[in-house]
């Protein structure tokens, strides 16, 4: 069975805790390269890897390996502060990828 996991700041993931999904707290990104590398062996099954904006926008090498690969689907959510931007432009981005044209508008 795939799973989900989330990865981000002890305050961002514990909600994700009560829903019942993995969760994965990482103070840095140095703590979430390490963790995003352990969940990604092909030994792990994880269908999904939510992972908080600010740690990815330090990540940048890291994420983008996963960018055209099926599984896992690494979907950036906002975190405690707020949204960066970073998950609404990576999705915008898939998304002109797959359709071949912007059709989510500016």
């Amino acid at each position: 069975m795939l799973k989900i996991a989330v990865i981000g700041g002890r305050e961002t993931v514990m909600g994700f805790k009560a829903l019942g999904l993995e969760t994965y707290p990482a103070a840095d990104a140095q703590e979430a390269t390490r963790t995003l590398r352990r969940l990604t062996r092909e030994s792990e099954d994880y269908a999904i890897i939510y992972m908080e904006e600010a740690l990815a926008a330090q990540m940048g090498a890291e994420i983008d390996r996963f960018k055209d690969s099926p599984t896992p689907a690494i979907i950036l959510i906002p975190g405690r502060e707020g949204s960066i931007g970073l998950g609404q432009n990576a999705l915008k981005a898939a998304v002109e990828r797959a359709v071949g044209t912007n059709i989510l508008g500016d």
